[in-house]
């Protein structure tokens, strides 16, 4: 497991990312169910720069992981190589991220949907919330066999559903090279259950 450190300065001034995200963030207390602390990152989406900085921060992990070199030879990808071939995103807020680093980094977006939401084959798993239970499912045809994935989403908490689309993108053959997320909560345990996933955070809290 690895953490990128996002508190360092940057250039011109700017605030460490991390920083910058908590400022933004708003807690919405007893949202989905009463005892739950929600994470709204709807401002940090509609703020212009920060979210070019999230972006940025998302898709910077995989170049550096040794999951990469795995399962590809040094000279089989371009120097310019981010390190992935397709970033899935986990539903909902998961599909803004996953899609706007997808198109930064050029390669296709897979969504992750919740149970019912893809018309054709696809594969499922359940997992458990901190408030509940749910399923995830992916079109079969989605990824291929041997493809580089980064895994992104909002918040890791417990884990259970980024275990659950890492189970997806493996039962198809692809090879997950990071989990990317804007805000971990480390207390919750979820960087263990999905281990040994690299973790990329951009808040830990």
């Amino acid at each position: 497991m690895s953490v990128v450190g996002t508190g360092a300065p940057t250039r011109d001034g700017e605030p460490p990312l991390d920083e910058l995200i908590a400022a933004l963030a708003v807690d919405v207390p007893d949202f989905p169910s009463p005892g739950v602390v929600f994470r709204d990152l709807t401002p940090v989406f509609a703020d212009g720069p920060a979210f070019r900085r999230m972006v940025d921060g998302l898709a910077s992990p995989s170049a550096g992981d040794p999951r990469v070199a795995a399962v590809a030879e040094p000279d089989e990808h371009p120097r310019d190589d981010p390190g992935f071939d397709v970033v899935v995103g986990v539903e909902a807020r998961g599909f803004l991220l996953a899609a706007a680093v997808a198109l930064d980094a050029g390669v296709g977006v897979v969504p992750v949907r919740k149970a019912g939401k893809l018309p054709r084959e696809r594969i499922t798993a359940d997992y458990a919330l901190e408030y509940g239970t749910a399923t995830l499912e992916v079109h079969t045809d989605a990824i291929r066999p041997g493809q580089r994935v980064l895994v992104v989403d909002d918040v890791l908490a417990t884990g259970g559903t980024l275990e659950a689309a890492i189970a997806l993108v493996e039962e198809l053959g692809g090879v997950v090279t990071a989990v990317s997320v804007v805000i971990e909560l480390s207390a919750l345990g979820g960087r263990q259950r999905i281990a040994p996933h690299s973790v990329h955070a951009l808040w830990t809290t």
